[in-house]
């Protein structure tokens, strides 16, 4: 009896281990991609940047996507990490996803001068100079099939990198971006954010509205967007459907509404007045801007899912 037992035993775990060992490999029909981390050695700013790689599944050749993290993005992980789904989402897209690590308070930019605090910020060299060949190196990446999408601070740095690089980039998104960057307001509220991280603004595009402003302001070089597939997205920052945010609620949060509403109906504003721009100069981008709808995760998450299968896969021919 006890035999019988062993062996009866013996047989349903072989089973199971059949079952799961099938549901790993066989699955859905689809190679699921795995990740790493990476040191990133940026010559320009002479220091490592850690990079988590979702890797392409399928093997071969792959397009890139870069995802940029936010204003207080920490400099041992990622927001999109922390936040979202975004590894599961893409587990079984043939797409390699780089995800850098750091950059807080930077705009993802080449700043003019060194800052006291950042210190040497020269995310755009490093973006578009210095990672790139390590993903064609060491992940497959084709070089040739490139988008970029970040949210609020990033949303203008994507859009930034996107304009000054039109041939690296074939698509970029914005989720509750700033693509209004020198007009009066806006200015001062992007000097405020970097100051917030311990940066001073006239070290990164020198004294506005001078210096480099006009350069890193989407709304004043939308034209060169022409040709890249665009996705602009962000709330207005109503609150009725969070009821923490939401003045009337015994749940009001009044630090988390100073956060989550002003900074969305800003973006709101500014996004609103970019598309107007773009349609201007011959760009159709793919919008979705709504009346609901706070600056956190929960929306960039379901506009990175909403922008891949509407605009970068398309663009990227995956």
């Amino acid at each position: 009896m006890a035999v019988r037992r062993g062996r009866s035993l013996v047989l349903a775990m072989v089973t199971m281990l059949t079952v799961a060992f099938a549901s790993v490999f066989v699955g859905n029909g689809v190679a699921q991609a795995s990740s790493a981390m990476i040191q990133v050695y940026s010559p320009s700013m002479d220091k490592h940047i850690p990079v988590k790689v979702l890797t392409a599944a399928g093997g071969g050749p792959a397009p890139t996507l870069y995802l940029l993290d936010g204003l207080r993005a920490p400099n041992d992980n990622n927001g999109w990490l922390i936040e979202t789904d975004v590894e599961q989402f893409f587990a079984d897209k043939h797409v390699n996803v780089a995800i850098p690590f750091g950059g807080g308070g930077s705009f993802y930019s080449d700043w003019a001068h060194a800052d006291p605090t950042l210190g040497v910020q020269k995310y755009e060299t490093f973006l578009t100079k210095e990672l790139p060949p390590v993903m064609a190196s060491q992940f497959g990446s084709d070089g040739v099939n490139n988008a970029i999408a970040g949210l609020s601070m990033s949303g203008t740095s994507a859009l930034n990198l996107a304009i000054h690089h039109p041939d690296f980039y074939k698509a970029v998104g914005s989720y509750s971006g700033y693509p209004v960057v020198s007009a009066p307001g806006f200015a001062q509220g992007i000097q405020v954010s970097v100051a917030q991280m311990g940066g001073n603004a006239m070290n990164m595009w020198g004294p506005w509205p001078f210096g480099q402003w006009g350069m890193n302001d989407p709304i004043l070089n939308a034209g060169a967007l022409r040709g890249t597939a665009v996705y602009i997205s962000s709330g207005s920052g109503a609150p009725s459907t969070d009821p923490t945010v939401n003045p009337v609620s015994n749940q009001f949060d009044p630090v988390k509404f100073a956060q989550m509403v002003p900074l969305e109906t800003a973006a709101s504003i500014a996004s609103r007045m970019f598309v107007g721009v773009l349609n201007a100069n011959g760009v159709n981008p793919t919008v979705h801007i709504t009346s609901q709808g706070i600056h956190w995760w929960d929306s960039w998450e379901d506009r990175l899912h909403e922008s891949w299968f509407s605009t970068f896969a398309p663009a990227l021919g995956v």
